[in-house]
C-alpha cells in the first residue's frame, strides 16, 4: 500500500493547476486569499460546465458509457475535484464496471469554452484528472480527451512522461505556496487582460520593479497635476 504523500487536511483543490500554471498569482488570490471576480470568460465557462456537470446523468452509446460530474482524490498529489466526463469504453485491457458486461477503459474529458492554448495550462488540468483516476483505480490511462466549445471538437491529450511529471511538480509548489499562506508578486503580462482579477491584482502596483509608495505617490501627483 502506497504511504499517503498529503493529509486530508491538506488537499486542495485539482482546478487550481490551471490557475497556477496560467499565473501562480492568480491562483495564490482565488485559493489563498479567497478572491475571485466575474468575467465573460469565466461565466460562459460557469454555464457550459453547468449544462455538462450533472452527476445524476449517465448515458450508454453502444461501446461507451459516459459518467458525468465524476469526484476525483489523489493522494500523491494532494489534489481533489471533478472531472467532467469519464468515458468507460469496451476493452479488453480495461476494468469491470458494475451493470455492465465486459470491461472497460476509462477516459477522461474536460470540457473548455474556448479554444485550444498556446500554453500547457489546460493540459496539466487534464492529466491531473486522469493520474487521479490511476490512483483511485489501479489503471493506466495514456491519454484524455478535450471538448472546446469554440471550435466545436474534441482534442486528444497524450499523457506523456513530461507532461506527468510537470504536474507533480506544479502540484508540490501549490502545496509549498498554500501552506507558508505566500501570494507571489505580479509579473505584468498579456495575460493580464484576459484575467477576471486583474483589478484586484494590480499588476503595476505589485511589479517587483515599482514599489508601492513610488506608485502611489506618481498617481498621486499626477491627479494633483492634471496630468494624465
Amino acid at each position: 500500500m502506497i504511504e499517503k504523500k498529503y493529509a486530508e487536511d491538506e488537499m486542495l483543490s485539482l482546478s487550481g493547476i490551471q490557475h497556477f500554471h496560467f499565473c501562480k498569482r492568480q491562483w495564490a488570490l482565488i485559493h489563498i486569499e479567497r478572491q475571485w471576480e466575474e468575467n465573460l470568460q469565466t461565466t460562459e465557462g460557469r454555464f457550459l460546465h453547468e449544462r455538462v456537470d450533472n452527476p445524476f446523468l449517465k448515458e450508454s452509446r453502444g461501446d461507451v458509457v459516459m459518467s458525468r460530474a465524476f469526484p476525483l482524490v489523489s493522494d500523491q498529489l494532494g489534489l481533489y475535484g471533478v472531472a467532467d466526463v469519464v468515458e468507460y469504453i469496451r476493452s479488453e485491457n480495461g476494468i469491470s464496471l458494475p451493470g455492465y458486461e465486459g470491461f472497460w477503459k476509462m477516459n477522461p474529458v474536460e470540457y473548455k469554452r474556448g479554444k485550444p492554448k498556446i500554453d500547457e495550462r489546460d493540459e496539466v488540468q487534464l492529466c491531473a484528472q486522469a493520474m487521479c483516476l490511476e490512483e483511485m483505480f489501479n489503471v493506466n490511462i495514456n491519454s484524455a480527451d478535450f471538448y472546446y466549445n469554440e471550435i466545436r471538437r474534441r482534442i486528444q491529450l497524450n499523457i506523456s512522461e513530461e507532461l506527468r511529471a510537470l504536474v507533480i511538480s506544479l502540484s508540490d509548489e501549490m502545496h509549498y505556496l498554500f501552506k507558508k499562506g505566500l501570494t507571489p508578486p505580479a509579473e505584468k503580462s498579456r495575460n493580464c487582460k484576459y484575467c477576471s482579477l486583474v483589478d484586484v491584482c494590480v499588476p503595476k502596483l505589485t511589479k517587483k520593479s515599482v514599489s508601492a509608495r513610488s506608485y502611489v505617490s506618481k498617481h498621486f501627483n499626477d491627479a494633483c497635476t492634471g496630468d494624465p
